[in-house]
């Protein structure tokens, strides 16, 4: 079967699933499978549930026409995103980097939402898998669209960009993140940096942070550049407070003026600014550019902040490396409170350099005065320091609820591996 006429079932049921127990009346089921599961084996349970067809790449015993057989089904997912991402001509906003590449997205979403029908990413699903299912969730009303890419090595992004096709790039930043996979900082630059190619080679615009001397760098060759920062930018702009949430003055654009956010950390001031000049740039008026943002409430352990009694948690437990830990750790820094708890997990997928950046992370919380200090899983465990330790966050909980804290600021975070949200369950 050809991907067009594959597509010509698509339209009529456009609707994917590749989880059985996400499954729906009407789905199209994609037996994807990797080195722990094997979808080919659920197609008839999927038929039974309600798919109206399942793509398979292996033989199934006593197959009928609703179990189409292809090559590679992942293939074939991909090559069907690329189909219907064709059939739009439409602003496709590409967005990767190695932190806050989610809030940004997010933030982009609610602005550009105010004014246009706008499908972006859900959730995290930015990967192989994701960045397809994403597109082929983009309905006919689409007028704009929104791509989170993530990336662990190099070529990643590049082979994103061969379908979704995207004609906007923004690469927020380029952070210590998947060093393993990467092979180091410049690794990332090359990597992330796909983005740019596929943009130079297809004339496309990109949204760059001008206060990254090595954006610029990398951007070069790119003649379409729409620049956000605290200087030398078309939007700029620079915080005002911090605590208990951002607030942000834009001096580029008297009419939006101040951004009152619910969002923590002053490390989100680039991601404000660039939702900011994607609006504009996209002709958002003012006062919804400022109301998308004001109203956007983050979640899913992303930058929240959780009051328990008299207590104040900030949740930023769903991903860590050492960029990103070092800047909420300074921030937690500046933050006023009298008792502030430090509660660190391991970071991950950072290769041979991993004891060297988690010795690096001990090395910068001893520079600040804090009431506790504690370090949960991965490399902290090879580390020498002074402070608490514990192999996973469950050991951790159950310290942490006997201690019957009062009055006290905690930060939570680390790697996805160390799942530190479950200290405070």
């Amino acid at each position: 079967m050809t991907i067009e006429q594959l597509y010509s079932i698509y339209v009529k049921y456009p609707s994917v699933q590749t989880d059985t127990r996400k499954l729906k009346e009407g789905d199209l089921f994609f037996a994807l499978k990797g080195e722990n599961f094997n979808g080919n084996l659920f197609a008839k349970e999927a038929l039974e549930k309600g798919a109206v067809y399942a793509i398979v790449d292996e033989t199934i015993a006593d197959a009928n026409e609703r179990i189409i057989k292809v090559d590679d089904v992942l293939t074939t997912l991909q090559q069907l995103a690329g189909h219907h991402r064709k059939q739009f001509n439409i602003p496709f906003l590409a967005i990767t980097g190695s932190n806050g590449k989610t809030t940004t997205k997010e933030l982009i979403h609610s602005v550009l939402s105010r004014q246009y029908k706008t499908y972006t990413t859900e959730g995290n699903l930015n990967n192989h898998i994701g960045v397809p299912l994403t597109l082929l969730r983009i309905k006919t009303d689409a007028e704009m669209a929104v791509i989170e890419m993530g990336a662990n090595h190099q070529k990643e992004i590049a082979s994103y960009c061969t379908y979704a096709l995207p004609n906007y790039g923004l690469i927020n930043n380029c952070g210590k993140a998947h060093l393993e996979g990467f092979g180091g900082i410049e690794g990332v630059r090359k990597g992330k940096g796909e983005l740019y190619d596929h943009i130079r080679t297809n004339g496309g615009s990109i949204f760059i942070n001008n206060d990254y001397d090595y954006l610029k760098e990398m951007s070069k060759g790119i003649s379409n550049k729409i620049s956000y920062g605290t200087a030398d930018a078309e939007t700029t702009g620079h915080l005002l407070e911090s605590e208990p949430f951002l607030k942000v003055i834009i001096t580029s654009d008297e009419a939006i003026n101040s951004i009152q956010t619910q969002l923590v950390g002053d490390y989100n001031l680039p991601n404000v600014l660039a939702a900011v000049a994607v609006g504009k740039y996209f002709k958002v008026p003012a006062d919804k550019i400022k109301l998308a943002i004001e109203n956007y409430i983050p979640s899913n352990s992303r930058s929240q902040l959780i009051e328990k009694g008299t207590n104040k948690i900030i949740l930023d437990a769903y991903n860590a490396n050492p960029s990103s830990m070092k800047a909420a750790i300074e921030n937690f820094a500046k933050v006023h409170a009298d008792k502030k708890v430090l509660l660190l997990g391991g970071m991950a997928e950072l290769g041979e350099e991993s004891v060297k950046e988690h010795e690096a992370i001990v090395e910068l919380i001893q520079q600040y005065r804090w009431e506790k200090v504690v370090l949960v899983g991965g490399d902290f465990a090879k580390v020498q320091h002074p402070f608490l330790f514990f192999k996973n966050s469950l050991q951790a909980n159950q310290w942490y609820q006997k201690q019957h804290f009062e009055n006290t600021y905690f930060l939570i975070k680390g790697s996805r591996t160390t799942r530190m949200e479950q200290l405070i369950d």
